[in-house]
């Protein structure tokens, strides 16, 4: 009769470190998966900056150097590895407050706010900025629930033994808390 008592605590063990185990590994690829969402709107950001681009040229023109910088960081975003997502979120920050400055043109220039191409074109980026802040909400929500089965018993000896790794949230940088300055002397 113990070695049946014994051999249910044993079996019983065996299913709770499983559960333990496949629940972290549950919880890692949804945090990836997380990132994943950011990546695929960073890439659709973009795709259509090039578009906004060209389309604001013709109208601000002394506004060449922002959409300049505006080219030249998403081409950097580019090329930065799939893996750092900590450089990668670093570009896109400096994107996101330039792309403030493209934003507050359509006010200077009554003929670009009319013009039906810019206006679709704002409203598609509006619309994956707010994605990419969706996305970047689900993914330090992943985070944290990964984080936290990190840190709880009896997860925490699991993922001790399986070298699981803290994952970091993603923060706003303090420069992009600020509401842009935007000139538009001759």
């Amino acid at each position: 009769m113990a070695i049946w008592i014994i051999l249910a605590i044993i079996v019983l063990l065996v299913i709770i470190y499983i559960l333990t185990y496949n629940g972290l590994q549950n919880a890692k690829v949804y945090t990836e998966e997380s990132w994943s969402q950011i990546d695929v709107q960073l890439k659709r950001r973009n795709d259509l900056i090039p578009n906004l681009v060209e389309t604001v040229k013709g109208y601000a023109a002394h506004e060449k150097e922002t959409l300049s910088q505006i080219v030249e960081l998403r081409n950097q975003l580019t090329q930065v590895p799939a893996d750092d997502h900590e450089e990668k979120m670093k570009v896109s920050n400096q994107i996101t407050d330039s792309l403030k400055s493209i934003f507050a043109l359509r006010e200077a220039y009554p003929d670009l706010k009319a013009n039906q191409e810019f206006s679709k074109l704002m409203e598609e980026l509006t619309n994956t900025e707010n994605k990419i802040a969706y996305s970047r909400q689900l993914y330090n929500s992943s985070a944290a629930l990964y984080d936290r089965k990190l840190l709880t018993f009896p997860s925490n000896i699991v993922a001790g033994i399986h070298h699981f790794t803290k994952v970091e949230y993603l923060v706003t940088p303090e420069a992009e808390k600020e509401a842009p300055k935007v000139s538009f002397k001759d």
